[in-house]
């Protein structure tokens, strides 16, 4: 081999090795993910519903579940009764009892205007926020709705301490003594992260087991929160986000009342699919559409098939969409308020169907994992007060139960 001959090969390695370095070194594309959301479980009110707020600033707070570098919000008008308008809007990292970060706080514009107006039934999405986050950090996000409201877009249970102010306290860092709690989310509809092009979002789909009610406030342990310690405990595991459509009181075919929200057949394309890079869905719901229409005589009779219809019509719609869906079985509910056993015997034919049909792209058996040793179609006590909504307990053992390897 000449010299010459010697130094373009070298030189040639050595452009290979620089250009492989650099491959590594980049890092990967970013892309919007969901990483906190709240489902409306208001319905469409009348036209001349009053207003919810005039002259006041909310300051909800809301715990992410992925990490990057900016961040992007949604507020939705659904059930809105005339356009929304927004006066002011600000993002802070939370220092705790409502008090924001110091350096933290940012403006929130929507189409590069601070001032805005969501028209009625609809959602606006913010202009992308360069505020840096981190998995598991909890933001306030304060919202100056300067004129009467309308109806307030509302999930009635956010198991999360916020505050209603006087004026526009958008900019404060401190709340004032004396300042008014709730706990529910109104009109924050959800928070996108710009996150790693390997992380994804998985909607957890359901009632109020997946909604948390029965968990304690403002210490996120519904069972959606206990499995994602499970999956950040585990570092094998891929990187997700995990954003909560549960709605106390839904069903999969029918509405009862307006703090129930609407059936899931009619609110999975808002709640679920337009969310931000979700690749998984985990569905349990149904045991209301057992419950109710079995106990209550003025509600519509549901029978298995029709609920199991209404889980194909889902799975149908989640799978157009390349998205993987697990099916979880309905759990224990001998002692709750609407048990019949007409009831129990709907349950296991639903709960059979979930397991053997192979419609689910993946099945977690929350009932087996759940039910008494002693009797298999109750919650033990040890789980629950009132026999159908697991505490932070029974919710723990839902999310042990979970099989990882579904999600590697």
């Amino acid at each position: 081999m000449t010299r010459r001959h010697l130094m373009t090969t070298l030189s040639g390695l050595l452009l290979t090795l620089a250009v492989t370095l650099t491959a590594v070194a980049q890092p990967h594309d970013a892309h919007w993910v969901t990483a906190w959301t709240m489902s409306p479980s208001t319905l469409l009110p009348a036209a001349d519903a009053e207003d919810a707020f005039n002259d006041q600033t909310l300051r909800q707070i809301v715990r992410v579940t992925a990490a990057g570098d900016s961040i992007r919000l949604r507020v939705s008008n659904a059930h809105g009764n005339k356009s929304l308008a927004i006066g002011a809007m600000t993002v802070a990292l939370h220092a705790g009892d409502g008090a924001l970060q110091a350096g933290t706080l940012h403006e929130v514009t929507f189409s590069g205007e601070s001032h805005f107006n969501v028209a009625r039934g609809a959602v606006a999405i913010s202009d992308p926020v360069s505020l840096a986050v981190s998995d598991l950090d909890e933001l306030a996000v304060s919202i100056y709705l300067p004129e009467g409201s309308g109806n307030a877009t509302t999930h009635r249970v956010g198991l999360q301490t916020s505050y209603l102010l006087a004026g526009d306290t958008t900019q404060d860092l401190q709340l004032p003594d004396g300042a008014e709690t709730f706990e529910v989310w109104h009109f924050l509809r959800a928070v996108d992260v710009l996150a790693d092009e390997t992380v994804s979002t998985i909607v957890t789909v359901g009632d109020s087991i997946t909604d948390g009610v029965g968990s304690t406030r403002d210490a996120n342990l519904r069972w959606p929160d206990q499995f994602l310690v499970r999956l950040r405990a585990n570092d094998d595991m891929p990187r997700y986000a995990i954003a909560n459509a549960g709605i106390s009181g839904n069903r999969v075919l029918h509405e009862r009342a307006e703090i129930f929200g609407e059936n899931l057949q009619a609110r999975f394309e808002r709640d679920v699919l337009a969310l931000s890079g979700v690749s998984h869905i985990v569905l349990l719901e149904g045991i209301n559409d057992i419950g109710m229409s079995v106990s209550l005589a003025t509600d519509q009779e549901v029978t298995p098939e029709q609920i199991i219809a209404g889980y194909r019509q889902i799975i149908a719609r989640a799978k157009a969409r390349g998205i993987t869906i697990i099916g979880a079985t309905l759990t224990p509910f001998e002692g709750a308020g609407y048990y019949t056993a007409e009831g129990e015997a709907k349950r296991q034919q639903v709960n059979a169907w979930i397991r053997s049909s192979g419609a689910f792209d993946a099945v977690i058996d929350f009932d087996q994992a759940m039910g008494d040793g002693q009797n298999p179609g109750r919650l033990p006590a040890s789980f629950t007060s009132d026999n159908l909504h697991p505490n932070d307990a029974g919710y723990k053992a839902m999310a042990d139960s979970i099989d990882l390897g579904i999600f590697r």
